[in-house]
């Protein structure tokens, strides 16, 4: 059997940031088409529920993200 503590810390810290990594990059994704689309918007739900909680960089992402949208920055595309 598999335990966690047979693996040293740093190889926890670098598979926590791969399983959060898809956040980061769907808000780059919107912020680099200026759009935040169904799908981006459905997925990252997706993925914060798969995960159950939001990392401090998610976060900051996320709040990026809606501070660019209320700017005008970046708009929300309604579903068809």
């Amino acid at each position: 059997m598999l335990s966690l503590f047979m693996y040293p810390p740093c190889n926890l810290v670098v598979l926590a940031m791969k399983t959060t990594y898809a956040i980061r990059k769907l808000v780059e994704k919107a912020l680099y088409i200026r759009q935040l689309t169904p799908d981006i918007e459905n997925e990252i739900n997706y993925e914060l529920t798969r995960l159950g909680y939001i990392s401090d960089v998610d976060y900051e992402a996320l709040e990026l993200l809606m501070s660019e949208m209320d700017a005008g920055r970046v708009r929300l595309v309604p579903s068809p």
